[in-house]
């Protein structure tokens, strides 16, 4: 028998009923805008029930709450029962997100066959990367086949064609035998436009805000800020998930005493303390605010960590000259320099692309570790264009470089599945919406959206086109060979050096110093008793340093003679004085 209790917030009808299985059962009115079964009712519970609500004689439409889809978010749910797994992780300890790696992937893209069990075969490449935190892309329950998982809207499912709730159970638990922890990816501040059925049950969406996706959550209703919140709780305890990363904080519009991310700060942090073992939040926000992590106490929001995307920038612009659209203030490797050092390159500064000053300056007894920086991630690759990554234009020692500055940042490094062995798979902006008309707005959207940015039209790949995701999904058998195989020795060498070498977590602001040539186009970082000197320019220099000791090399003919520094062209070195 299952656990599950039958009911429905629903305040705004008149009369709700239940189908589960064969029965049919009209449900009573309660407190709070709640309907619930009749004292006298029996429906069957077993898992595998299909149920479904009907509100005030509609079309039938699946429970909010819902733990399984089995034919997709416009059909009945069905009951399950998360207890019943059997868990093999009683000894796991859980894993803190000071010093770690993270690891971002999608399950549609990550391996041939797009499923959460095809991913638990690859999950030992990542014990032998050297990966601390496998973070994966929105799982939850949106319609079609493949998506990048923004586009959910059934928040308490796990995507059938992933395997469902209990291949991301086996998923977990596979991770943690391997001593990876595991990090979600969650969606509160809007849904996707096919099988959004909430405004049918109540008011979830709030008609006076909208952001880019839509509608805003309406998180003045209080049944709305608990149908978020026990959603955090779901992922950390009946599935074990050790953190979760919060897409787009700022895009959450709540002017409440009490920010509900303060809440769910709170509400984790019980947890936590309950289940012995470290919960993660990881905040993605455009507000350049350290707020967000800073401690409840200080009345901050309480947070793990969140993302620095001007690290991302500043870093992308040294690597690849671009500077148009948001990457303009970052051309200087003066950019880089300040957001090595001091977090956020906007903050409190004027942001051309914005019109007006954005961001605050990060408080230095801040740890570093509490921002989460990269290279590359789903979204600073799969929002261009063509969806290309860093691979397509650059060469082996530029990619070396990139991979130095993102292990090697002061920071939380996070990589993007295939980057470690510079994939040479594209990762694009897919949808499968099987409705003609939404799949057809969705595709001229995008097809305008880089048109009005300058880009050839011709040169935007069709969301809607199958082929469009089968070109996303990784290549596995490039990481065996040439450039790859030699890329992939870096990153686990780079990783390993990282364990290693106490400087590089070292999470203190005070002990970071930069310095750079645009003209030379050389850049060094200076991380307590290491130094870490990139060659940004396609011709050699000599450069003056201290007596030290190399630790790792990029190219072969880097060399240190004496106090004299020669790095090739699109190289990079980190030195122990």
């Amino acid at each position: 028998m299952s656990d599950i209790t039958y009911g429905v917030w629903a305040p705004l009808a008149s009369k709700v009923e239940l189908r589960a299985g064969d029965v049919d059962v009209q449900l009573v009115a309660a407190a709070g805008g709640n309907w619930v079964l009749p004292a006298d009712a029996s429906v069957p519970t077993e898992p595998g029930t299909r149920y479904h609500y009907t509100i005030d004689g509609a079309q039938p439409v699946p429970d909010p709450r819902s733990r399984r889809q089995p034919d997709g978010v416009h059909s009945d749910s069905a009951v399950f029962d998360p207890s019943t797994f059997a868990w093999t992780d009683a000894s796991w300890t859980g894993r803190p997100l000071a010093g770690r790696v993270i690891y971002e992937l999608h399950i549609g893209t990550f391996t041939p066959e797009g499923t959460l069990d095809s991913a638990i075969d690859r999950l030992d490449h990542l014990v032998e990367l050297g990966i601390d935190f496998v973070e994966v892309l929105p799982v939850n329950g949106f319609n079609g086949t493949h998506n990048w998982g923004y586009d959910g809207v059934l928040w308490y499912t796990v995507q059938e064609t992933y395997g469902g709730p209990e291949a991301y159970q086996r998923f977990v638990d596979a991770c943690h035998a391997r001593g990876l922890a595991v990090i979600q990816d969650v969606v509160y501040n809007h849904l996707g436009p096919s099988g959004n059925y909430l405004p049918m049950f109540g008011p979830y969406l709030h008609d006076a805000s909208a952001n880019t996706w839509g509608a805003s959550v309406n998180l003045d209703e209080r049944e709305v800020r608990r149908y978020i919140l026990d959603n955090a709780l779901m992922w950390l305890g009946d599935y074990h998930v050790d953190g979760l990363r919060l897409d787009a904080v700022h895009a959450l519009v709540d002017e409440s005493p009490r920010h509900i991310l303060h809440e769910m700060s709170e509400e984790v942090d019980a947890l936590s303390a309950f289940l012995g073992r470290p919960l993660t939040l990881i905040a993605e926000s455009d507000m350049n605010d350290a707020s967000l992590v800073e401690p409840r106490e200080a009345n901050g929001t309480g947070l793990t960590a969140q993302w620095s995307d001007d690290y991302h920038h500043s870093l992308h612009v040294a690597l690849t000259g671009e500077v148009s659209g948001y990457y303009a203030d970052f051309a200087s490797l003066g950019a880089l320099a300040k957001t090595s050092t001091r977090g956020f390159f906007h903050d409190g500064t004027y942001s051309s692309f914005r019109g007006r000053d954005h961001g605050r300056p990060v408080d230095p007894v801040m740890p570093t570790w509490r921002l989460v920086t990269f290279s590359q991630d789903h979204d600073q690759i799969g929002n261009r264009a063509a969806g290309d990554r860093l691979t397509a234009t650059l060469d082996y020692g530029q990619l070396a470089i990139a991979a130095v500055f993102t292990v090697c940042s002061p920071y939380t490094p996070m990589l993007f599945m295939g980057e470690e062995w510079g994939a040479s798979t594209p990762w694009q902006f897919f949808t499968s919406h099987p409705e003609p008309e939404l799949g057809r707005a969705t595709a001229e959207g995008r097809i305008a959206e880089f048109q009005a940015m300058g880009w050839d039209p011709d040169t935007v790949p069709d969301p809607q086109d199958p082929e469009t995701f089968h070109r996303s999904k990784l290549d596995w058998s490039e990481s065996g060979g040439g450039d790859h195989s030699r890329l992939l020795a870096l990153y686990r060498k780079l990783i390993a050096l990282r364990r290693s070498v106490p400087a590089l977590t070292d999470p203190s602001f005070e002990h970071l110093r930069a310095s750079f040539d645009d003209d030379a186009r050389w850049f060094r970082l200076e991380r307590d008793d290491l130094s870490i000197v990139a060659n940004f320019g396609a011709g050699p220099i000599d450069l003056p340093v201290l007596s030290a000791t190399v630790l790792l090399a990029t190219d072969y003919a880097a060399r240190l003679d004496g106090t004299t520094l020669s790095l090739p062209g699109h190289s990079a070195i980190i030195l122990q004085h």
